[in-house]
Formats: structure tokens, C-alpha cells, sequence
């Protein structure tokens, strides 16, 4: 399911070159050809150089939080932390695949590109005044690696060699030039203080600030309740260009609440400032309210052009129960999009059918061209269909009729060994009930899965619905026990590295990763 093509943002007013290709020293990076802005560019677009700054930004968050440390497994980081530090470089919004430097003021890809040199800039610096330096850089990388999360050791994999160039130079190399994104996600890299983890384990939760460099740092903290950033005053990187017209609020604090019903509850009564919509009932009914009648409230439609994540019900391939695939073809047909969109969504989703979805990225009709010339590779290893049929996800009028989607189901599980036995679907070989349970973290999305779990049922299966708390939900999700969960999966206009972390085969039984399904490709 995805909204159509915008961001539904609700605001309370209480607030007035192939750069790669050529072993040439340049201040940025891109995947697509030339950058937009050159080596002495003042600031971005769209950014407002003369903008003021003061002021406080109320957010929001769901959940809880018990940990500071954002780069490691263990605990549910605090909403906001990434910006107490600073990175080697720093993406623009308003050209795809670019980056320019931050902490580093030069970056040069090697004419082989099987390495690349950032070199730091002088005046870098963390907020106690210590330089930041090709020390800070090497250790951040092999702690990363060692000890983060496994994305890093998953996107850091191709990296060959990593050491100190001249006073101020970091070089990294490469097993290869295949990985063209590489470069730009060790730009990526924060740059963590080598003296300041020293003695303490970086692989344990914390509530102590940790020592930042970027423009804010940790003001107070309440735990698991809220924490409030501080812009830092005489933040080195103030005046780059970068940075210049950012970063304008003095102070940003997120609040923490139970659900999402809480929060709308606390944004109506100006508790906090700003709300991103993704419920389409909230969007359509939630906000009225004197503050809205008011004018105190101004809701706003922002097209954006990007994919938009994919949302859905994700099965775990670890479980016996869903390595058929025709078992998992056949419990899609209970849930009927057309009724749910109709009776709940009032009408304002469209249904996903791929990863990309509205953008160009998404996949239509056969694969031909490129496409088809990689999947004839694996011809007779996947199904004969991805050749032949575009997918089609079960389509019915709306009126709540499954009947013919239910025949089709039963057919499927038939053939995978699957029968009635009085009013419970039961494993032939077993005699086990095909049981199971859905996995949530928003109340808001039980009633859009009760109904599905009512038509499961039409078909013999017992799907139970299991609503936990943010923090119980993460926790597992990253040690994979559940048997189905509601989860969404984000893409960009740049996909590169992050595919593996989906559906690779290395990352399906690492705990922490993003290949939450399971897949082994």
C-alpha cells in the first residue's frame, strides 16, 4: 500500500562526474556525471543563506528509546542523534547520487578507482576542541566494522585496506571497480573521537552524551521520554558551504509517546509542532479540531517524487511453515486491497506492485533488454513465470466478495500439502494446524489486519495478531522472531549496496540486519 505520491504533513503554527572517473581532486562525488555545484560554490539552492536562526522545533517520536549509541545492535537509539555528528561528506537534496565534502575538503577517486583519498580539513573539530584526525578516521572504520551493526560490516565488506596518507590523508582501497558506490558510502562514515571511547565499550547501550562534532549536541535527556538537542555556537563547520543557510533552530527536542493515537492527540493540543501523516483515517478525519478550525493547524499535500516504501506483510523464510511458495501465493489472496481501501483507506491509497513505486525506477510489463539479459542467467532457477507474466497482485470488486481468491488459495495449498480437516487447515504429513502469528508495533494497524486474518480464517488458517511496543518490535525484528510481521522497506532514486542488505543471501541469517524476510539469492 502507498499514499499517492506525496508527503502529508501536518503543521501547528506555534512556530512564526563521474567525478569518479578522472584521479583529480575535486570537492564532491557523483554516480551520474558531472556535479550540479562546483569547487567554489557558496551554499546550496535550496537553502536560504540569510536565514535567521533562534527559536525551538517540538518533534515527535513513537516509542522509546534507551541508548545514545546509534551505531551498534543493542538498544533503541534516541530519535535525532545523528546530527551531533559530522561525516566525511554530505549528500545534496537536489541532484541524486552527489556528495561534497564535510569533514573532508578533498576527495580524490583513484584513475582505477580501486581506492579513493579524502583528505580532512584542517579546522575540523569535535565539540571539546580536539582536531579531528586520519586517527579518528581509521579507528572509526575498523570499530564500525568490528563492532557495529552488521550493515557496516555488510557495506564495508569490499574495502581491501585502509590507512593514513601524508599529515591529513585517509586512503581506502578496494577489492575492486564493480562497487561504484563504495566511495560515496564511506563518505558517508561519521567521524567518532578514538580518545574518547577509549576505555569505554562501544558495544554496550548508553544514556551518557557521547562526544559529537556536529552542529547540535545533547542539551538534557530524559530517558526514554524525551531528549533535547542544542545547536552548538561556535560549530567548526558553520560557514561551509554545506552547511551554510542549515541548521538555523537553537533548540530541537522530540518527545516520546506510546502510539500514533497519543501523538495526533498531543500535535491537536500544540504539545509539538510538526507530524508526517501515514495514516490515510487520521488524514482524513483525525485533525479536525478547534485548532484546525482555528488556523492554528495547516495540513498541506507536498508531492515529492521519490519511491515510495513499500509497506506490506513480510514473511519470515527462516520458518518451515513459508518456504513453500505456493503457500505464501496462496495467503495473499486474503487480503482484499480493493475493500481495505474502499472501507478504510478512504480511497487514497494505490496498491504497491513494486519497490519503486512511483518513481522510473519501478519494474512494468516482461523484463526485456539489460533486465531480461541478467535473468537469463538464472533461467530454470527461478520461476518460469518471471519471464513470461507481469506481476499482478489478487484483484477483487470491493465489495468484501473473496470467494473466487479463497478457491484459488485452498488449490495452492492443496498442492503443497495442505487439507481441511473439519474447519482447520492441517499439514498432511504433520497433522499440524497451519498456524501462525502477525506481528505489530501500531495499534492504528489493527484494524487493517484483523480483516485479513478474518479471511485466513475463511480458508482454515489461524493467524493470531500480536500488537507490542516499539522497542519490543525492534528487538525482534532484529533477532527474526516473528512469523509475519507489518513492516515497510524505503528505497531512493540511488539504489545501490543496500539491495544486498535486503535480499542478500550473506545478511539473511545476521541478526540486525535489513534482510528481514530471509532471503537467500
Amino acid at each position: 500500500m502507498r499514499r499517492a505520491s506525496a508527503i502529508l504533513v501536518a503543521l501547528f503554527l506555534s512556530l512564526g562526474p563521474a567525478a569518479a572517473a578522472v584521479a583529480a581532486t575535486t570537492p564532491g562525488m557523483s554516480l551520474f556525471g558531472d556535479l550540479k555545484y562546483g569547487p567554489d560554490f557558496q551554499h546550496f539552492d535550496y537553502v536560504n543563506p540569510d536565514a535567521p536562526k533562534g527559536g525551538t522545533m517540538r518533534l515527535f517520536s513513537i516509542g522509546t528509546f534507551d541508548t545514545l549509541n546509534p551505531f551498534v545492535v543493542k538498544g533503541v537509539p534516541a530519535a535525532g542523534i545523528g546530527q551531533i555528528f559530522d561525516t566525511l561528506a554530505v549528500a545534496s537534496e537536489d541532484e541524486p547520487g552527489s556528495e561534497y565534502g564535510l569533514v573532508a575538503e578533498k576527495i580524490e577517486l583513484a584513475p582505477d578507482k580501486l581506492s579513493v583519498l579524502y583528505t580532512l580539513r584542517r579546522e575540523a573539530r569535535f565539540h571539546d576542541g580536539t582536531p579531528m584526525t586520519p586517527e579518528d578516521v581509521v579507528w572509526t572504520f575498523e570499530i564500525l566494522r568490528a563492532k557495529g551493526s552488521p550493515s557496516y560490516r555488510s557495506y564495508y565488506g569490499d574495502v581491501t585496506k585502509l590507512e593514513k596518507e601524508g599529515e591529513r590523508g585517509v586512503r581506502f582501497s578496494f577489492k575492486s571497480a564493480e562497487n561504484r558506490e563504495l566511495p560515496q558510502i564511506l563518505g558517508q562514515m561519521p567521524v567518532l573521537s578514538k580518545a574518547y571511547w577509549a576505555g569505554r565499550d562501544f558495544e554496550k547501550t548508553t544514556l551518557d552524551p557521547p562526544l559529537g562534532s556536529g552542529p547540535y549536541k545533547i542539551e538534557a535527556v530524559d530517558p526514554g521520554r524525551s531528549i533535547t538537542y542544542r545547536r552548538v555556537a561556535d560549530y567548526w563547520a558553520a560557514d561551509l558551504p554545506v552547511n551554510k543557510g542549515r541548521f538555523n533552530v537553537d533548540t530541537i527536542r522530540y518527545d516520546y509517546y506510546r502510539d500514533a493515537t497519543i501523538a495526533l492527540e498531543a500535535f491537536k493540543a500544540g504539545q509539538f509542532d510538526i507530524k508526517l501523516e501515514n495514516s490515510s483515517k487520521d488524514w482524513a478525519t483525525g485533525y479536525d479540531s478547534p485548532a484546525l478550525r482555528a488556523g492554528l493547524i495547516k495540513k498541506e499535500e507536498i508531492p515529492n517524487g521519490l519511491p515510495s516504501p513499500m509497506q506490506g506483510f513480510a514473511y519470515n523464510l527462516r520458518r518451515p511453515l513459508f518456504q513453500d511458495p505456493r503457500v505464501r501465493e496462496a495467503l495473499a489472496y486474503a487480503f482484499d486491497f480493493e475493500w481495505s481501501n474502499k472501507n478504510l483507506f478512504y480511497g487514497a491509497y494505490k496498491r504497491t506492485r513494486s519497490y519503486f513505486d512511483n518513481s522510473e525506477l519501478a519494474a512494468t510489463g516482461e523484463p526485456q533488454g539489460e533486465e531480461l539479459k541478467i535473468l537469463e542467467k538464472f533461467r530454470g532457477q527461478i520461476p518460469d513465470q518471471v519471464f513470461t507474466t507481469e506481476y499482478d497482485p489478487p484483484k477483487y470488486d470491493g465489495s468484501g466478495n473473496i470467494r473466487d481468491g479463497v478457491r484459488a488459495a485452498l488449490k495452492l495449498l492443496k498442492e503443497a500439502g495442505w487439507t481441511f480437516k473439519g474447519e482447520k487447515l492441517v499439514n498432511d504429513e504433520t497433522g499440524q494446524p497451519f498456524e501462525f502469528e502477525i506481528l505489530l508495533d501500531n495499534p492504528q494497524f489493527e484494524r487493517i489486519v484483523l480483516p485479513f486474518a478474518k479471511n485466513l480464517e475463511r480458508m482454515g488458517v489461524t493467524a493470531r495478531v500480536r500488537t507490542v511496543d516499539n522497542a519490543q518490535y525492534q528487538k525482534r525484528m532484529e533477532t527474526f522472531d516473528y512469523d509475519m510481521a507489518v513492516t515497510a522497506f524505503g528505497e531512493s532514486l540511488s539504489p545501490g549496496n543496500e539491495q544486498r542488505e535486503y535480499w542478500g543471501s550473506q545478511s539473511a541469517d545476521e541478526q540486525g540486519s535489513r534482510n528481514l524476510i530471509g532471503i537467500k539469492s
